[in-house]
């Protein structure tokens, strides 16, 4: 599995995932720190990457536009920091590999994990 890191995703955490064998890139190393959201979620569809991020608008992005990739992984915790997103991130690649590898919505808190897989469909 690939990862494509937002803005506000620790180094750290790029940095464990590559300790763990994972491809991890930040969009710093890509020179994307200033992309606007679209193309971010491009660049991590083009690389097969599942994108991280604390942003929600990624997740509105994917559910408006149909697309069944890439997958990303909204943290919505209270305590950001590198180490509880490395955790939880642990926690959800223990318990969502298929559903991130199949095209999916992983939203993190603090307490729980909830997968929405892609497409979203409107009723």
């Amino acid at each position: 599995m690939k990862f494509l890191a937002d803005m506000g995703i620790s180094l750290l955490t790029v940095e464990w995932l590559r300790a763990q064998n994972y491809d991890a890139l930040h969009v710093r190393d890509a020179g994307m720190q200033r992309a606007a959201d679209e193309v971010i979620l491009d660049q991590a569809r083009d690389e097969q990457r599942v994108l991280l991020t604390l942003d929600l608008d990624f997740g509105y992005l994917l559910a408006v536009s149909g697309a069944d990739l890439p997958s990303v992984i909204i943290f919505r915790l209270g305590n950001q920091t590198a180490e509880v997103v490395t955790r939880r991130l642990q926690d959800t690649q223990a318990c969502c590999t298929e559903s991130l590898l199949n095209g999916a919505i992983v939203t993190v808190t603090e307490d729980a994990i909830r997968v929405r897989d892609l497409p979203i469909v409107k009723d």
